[in-house]
């Protein structure tokens, strides 16, 4: 047999990890941009353009529905991606859902209102919001994985939360274009005014796609794939069949987070409105917390690189159970900078839970599934828990003649939840991000998401 003379194929570029984690994002900015601009919009304006027949209470909780329905079609989003997403790799999924995000925002500015087409402007409204939620399901989970397969094992946490910081990014540009534009006379923001924001986002679309391109695969996915083929089958049932206690916990995990976040950006708007404060105060007060929030998502990161992810997290949950009953006793007194500690304090809390997030849930699974468990843990939480918060914080409210109490108990038993499914999860961040081998049954091999603790 003649010795095999051919050359070994070059390796792939790698990108430098700051780069990949830059990249990831401003891309994740974009993407949270068009999505809380929505939010935005339905606290403050969406019941008067889509839905002027009910009462002002009423439209807003109408808005909120529409909401709602983007966080539905987020799990939907998170399964198709994840799947071509373990199967072709993570980078080739990251401009498909930034382009799918910026066309459905951008068609939302040019929608009719309620006044012009009557009932098929509220339905375009909530298809346009499906879109909306089925692009932003896909993206988180390339995002994060690009930045945390990409990082030093020792820095995971924090790298990893630099998509996470695309949230408060993608809310600050958001509340920031929409409270410059909301300072327009009535006429003129009811008219047009509001249209701008969600027609900005074709810039930023372009901005985000021309930066995502110029970025080299995961390494942890090429390893994968150079060492085993990924699954023929599913991966999203490859995931439930072989991680479903993850998927369950990293769900129970989300919900503090998730559901306190919207309730601390997006409903605060409606109950700070309700009680005779200004709408332009309020997004001031949310846009100065999006700031100290920004700053502290990486560094909550950073130390669960050091203390672990289970500790860092617990702790933020248990902030946000201590907030809740101050939080809005805060809110009540209406002084500027009682409203400004209030929000600050309960985004610091959410920011202990957001930060080390990314890379705590990507260590849980195995790389050949890892797109799709991480997603599918993270975007189904996403249905009960953010979406839904602030329809049931409204509701709530409704029921209770406007007092707050009902809203605090319900931040509590959120915040319950994930602190019990924290707990019951395993400690990961000293695990590798190495992919079990065929002979090893799940659970064996670090990085495969059955992990035992580490002090």
């Amino acid at each position: 047999m003649e010795p095999n003379t051919a050359l070994p194929s070059p390796e792939p570029a790698v990108t430098p990890i700051w780069k990949v984690a830059a990249a990831s994002f401003i891309g994740t900015a974009v993407e949270w941009y068009d999505f809380f601009l929505y939010g935005t919009a339905a606290a403050l304006i969406f019941n008067r353009l889509f839905f002027p027949s009910f009462d002002p209470l009423m439209g807003t909780l109408a808005a909120f529905a529409t909401f709602a329905v983007g966080f539905i079609a987020r799990p939907l989003g998170g399964v198709i991606f994840g799947h071509f997403g373990d199967k072709l790799g993570r980078k080739s999924m990251l401009s498909a859902t930034l382009m799918i995000m910026g066309v459905a925002t951008f068609a939302i500015g040019l929608l009719p209102t309620y006044e012009s087409v009557g009932i098929a402007a509220p339905i375009l409204l909530v298809a346009l919001r499906i879109l909306q939620g089925f692009g932003l399901g896909g993206e988180w989970g390339g995002a994060v994985l690009m930045a945390v397969e990409s990082a030093p094992a020792h820095r995971r946490g924090f790298y990893g939360s630099w998509p996470q910081m695309g949230a408060p990014a993608g809310l600050l540009v958001a509340n920031a274009v929409f409270s410059f534009f909301s300072r327009l006379p009535e006429e003129q923001f009811i008219s047009w005014g509001w249209r701008v924001p969600f027609l900005f986002s074709a810039v930023l679309i372009g901005i985000g796609v021309f930066i995502r391109l110029g970025v080299a695969e995961s390494p942890a996915f090429r390893a994968q794939q150079h060492s085993r083929p990924a699954s023929k089958g599913l991966p999203a049932l490859e995931a439930l069949r072989t991680y479903p206690k993850q998927i369950l916990l990293a769900m129970g995990a989300r919900f503090a987070e998730n559901g306190f976040f919207y309730i601390v950006t997006t409903f605060v708007l409606t109950y700070g409105t309700s009680i005779g404060m200004a709408r332009s105060d309020m997004l001031t007060a949310v846009l100065v917390a999006t700031c100290v929030h920004l700053v502290a998502i990486p560094c909550f990161g950073a130390l669960s690189d050091t203390l672990g992810r289970r500790p860092v997290y617990i702790g933020g949950a248990v902030g946000c159970a201590l907030l809740a009953f101050p939080f809005f006793w805060l809110i009540d007194t209406q002084k500027t900078g009682l409203v400004w500690l209030a929000i600050a304090l309960g985004i610091i809390a959410h920011a202990a839970m957001y930060g080390p997030q990314a890379s705590f849930f990507s260590e849980l699974f195995g790389t050949r599934v890892r797109y799709s468990g991480a997603s599918l843990g993270y975007q189904l939480a996403s249905v009960f828990a953010g979406g839904l918060s602030p329809l049931i914080a409204t509701a709530l409210l409704s029921g209770s003649n406007g007092q707050a109490w009902p809203v605090s108990l319900y931040m509590v038993g959120l915040a319950l939840i994930t602190i019990v499914s924290v707990y019951l999860s395993a400690e990961t961040f000293r695990e590798l991000l190495a992919e079990p081998s065929p002979a090893e049954p799940p659970g064996e091999a670090a990085g495969d998401g059955a992990r035992r603790d580490v002090a």
